[in-house]
C-alpha cells in the first residue's frame, strides 16, 4: 500500500471537483481500488503503485481538457476517462468490462455505463434493441460480444444485416457485382471485424459463409440456428421488415438490433419500424432495450455538442 499526495496544477479546486463535488465523486468512480481523499488544493491517494499512476495519468488529461476547452462536465470527464483509464486498465481483473481480445492483444471493452450494460443484459437475454445516438459504440460493442461468442463457441456463426436503404437508390450505377455494390456500405461492418479478428482469418470465416455480411433483404426466408444476429442501422427498416427480421431467430441464436431514430434515410416518406417494435415487444421477457444516450458518446468531443445541438433544435421543433 502506498500513499501519495498530489497537488493538481493550472486548474482551480471548484473546476476539478465541480458543484457539491460531483465531477469529483465521478473521478473516483473510475478508481475502485483506490481511497481518494481531496481537501482543498490537495489529494490524497493511497492505493497500489500502479494505480496511483494510472490516476496521476488521468487527472493530467483532465486538467489538460480542461486547459483546451475552458470547461470540464460530468459527460467531458467521462469521455477523458474512458480514453485514458479505458484503455490502461489492468486486464486481469474480473471487472466484466473486457469482453474479448482482437488482434495483436488488444482488449475489446464496455467503456461506457450503456455500453457494459448492454454487455450485461446480453447475458441474461437473447433478443436486445441498443438505441441511442451517433458515436455510442453500440454497433461497435454488439460486435464485440458476437465475436466473443464465436471464439467461446456459443454460436457457430456471425451474421451482420442492414437495410441497404441509401444504397438501393443507386446500385445500378455502381461497378462490379451485387457483393462489390453493396461492400461499401457495409464497410463499418468489416472495419469493426477488423479491429477483432486477424484478416486472413475474416476472410477464411467470410468464405466459408461463418462470417456473413449481407443487406436486410437477404435475410427472407432463413431460419437462424445457432448464430449472432445483428442488425444495424434498423431506424432505416420498417414495420414489416423488422418483424421478417424478427421471426428468423433459430434455436440458441441472439439478436442484437441497433438504431438511431433521430437518422433516418427511409425513401418516400415510409414510417420507421424501430420506434414501434420496440413498443410492441417491450413487456415479452427475454427481451430487453438499451437506451444509449450522448453520454455514451466516444468519438471526439465535437460530437457531444452536434448530438445535444440537435437535440434542442428537434425539442424546439416539437413545442
Amino acid at each position: 500500500m502506498v500513499e501519495k499526495v498530489i497537488y493538481p496544477e493550472g486548474i482551480a479546486p471548484l473546476d476539478l471537483y465541480g458543484v457539491n463535488n460531483s465531477l469529483y465523486e465521478r473521478i473516483r468512480s473510475f478508481f475502485p481500488k483506490l481511497k481518494i481523499v481531496a481537501r482543498g488544493s490537495e489529494i490524497k491517494v493511497m492505493g497500489e503503485d500502479s494505480e496511483i499512476r494510472r490516476f496521476e495519468d488521468a487527472l493530467q488529461s483532465l486538467i489538460a481538457y480542461h486547459r483546451k476547452y475552458n470547461r470540464l462536465t460530468e459527460a467531458d470527464v467521462d469521455c477523458v476517462m474512458n480514453d485514458t483509464v479505458g484503455a490502461g486498465a489492468d486486464l486481469s481483473e474480473p471487472d466484466g468490462s473486457v469482453i474479448v481480445y482482437g488482434n495483436n492483444g488488444k482488449s475489446i471493452r464496455a467503456r461506457t455505463v450503456n455500453q457494459r450494460l448492454l454487455a450485461d443484459e446480453y447475458r441474461q437475454n437473447d433478443l436486445l434493441f441498443a438505441i441511442g445516438p451517433a458515436g455510442t459504440g453500440k454497433t461497435y460493442t454488439a460486435i464485440a460480444l458476437a465475436v466473443a461468442a464465436f471464439k467461446n463457441k456459443t454460436v457457430k456463426k456471425i451474421i451482420l444485416t442492414r437495410p441497404a436503404v441509401e444504397a438501393g437508390e443507386k446500385l445500378g450505377f455502381l461497378p462490379g457485382d451485387m457483393k462489390e455494390k453493396l461492400d461499401p456500405y457495409l464497410q463499418p461492418l468489416y472495419d469493426a471485424l477488423h479491429d477483432m479478428i486477424p484478416p486472413k482469418k475474416l476472410s477464411e470465416l467470410i468464405e466459408a459463409g461463418t462470417v456473413q455480411i449481407v443487406p436486410l433483404a437477404y435475410m427472407r426466408g432463413r431460419t437462424l440456428d445457432h448464430a449472432f444476429v445483428i442488425l444495424d442501422e434498423a431506424q432505416n427498416a420498417t414495420v414489416n421488415q423488422l418483424k421478417m427480421f424478427l421471426t428468423r431467430m433459430g434455436r440458441n441464436a441472439k439478436f442484437i438490433v441497433t438504431g438511431d431514430v433521430t437518422q433516418i434515410d427511409l425513401p418516400n416518406r415510409q414510417l420507421s419500424g424501430l420506434s414501434s417494435t420496440v413498443q410492441i415487444l417491450k413487456d415479452i421477457s427475454g427481451i430487453s432495450v438499451i437506451r444509449f444516450d450522448r453520454r455514451d458518446i466516444i468519438r471526439h468531443p465535437l460530437v457531444k455538442d452536434i448530438v445535444t445541438a440537435y437535440e434542442n433544435l428537434m425539442s424546439n421543433e416539437n413545442e
